[in-house]
């Protein structure tokens, strides 16, 4: 018996994360731009998810619980403590369209400025673009309306329209 005290719960848990522990990092990198970070944030997600396991795993799939933990769990922190990074007016020079460096160095400049972003505008372009969620998975992700996924997609996507480097615009 577990410590959940139902039998098998544990067991089921761990092939349940050890399953799905990558694309739940690739979501948390994208979430918070630092793998560091990701890692901590899954972690602290998945403990508070163990806590409520007999109850989660009772629906269909629990990932998208866990994915609420994560969300709220970086909105509760960017709450608590203030961000820890200083931001620079100007983004450093970088050789974008440079060979195969080229898309690495794309992928953290958008990650820079996805970074710049409130954490539900963060999460909604994050889960509808950068994981091809429908708006409707995405309202059910964060307990909203899809009009308010809509709303938050748009003004997240501005924002990052106008802080995107001119040539990454234009190309």
């Amino acid at each position: 018996m577990s410590d959940t005290g139902v039998p098998g719960n544990e067991e089921q848990f761990r092939a349940y994360c050890s399953a799905r522990l990558p694309a739940l990092l690739r979501f948390g990198f994208m979430l918070t731009g630092d793998r560091e970070d990701a890692k901590d944030l899954v972690q602290t997600a998945l403990a508070r998810t163990f806590a409520a396991w007999p109850r989660v795993v009772r629906r269909d799939d629990p990932e998208p619980y866990i994915r609420r933990a994560m969300i709220n769990t970086l909105s509760n922190s960017r709450r608590r403590r203030p961000w820890r990074e200083l931001l620079v007016a100007d983004v450093p020079d970088r050789g974008v369209n440079e060979g195969r460096q080229g898309g690495v160095d794309a992928r953290l400049v958008l990650v820079a400025l996805l970074r710049t972003l409130p954490p539900k505008q963060r999460a909604a372009v994050v889960l509808r673009y950068c994981e091809d969620r429908s708006e409707a998975d995405v309202a059910a992700l964060l307990g909203c309306s899809t009009g308010t996924v809509k709303s938050q997609t748009a003004k997240g996507l501005a924002k990052l329209r106008a802080a995107m480097p001119s040539e990454e615009v234009a190309g």
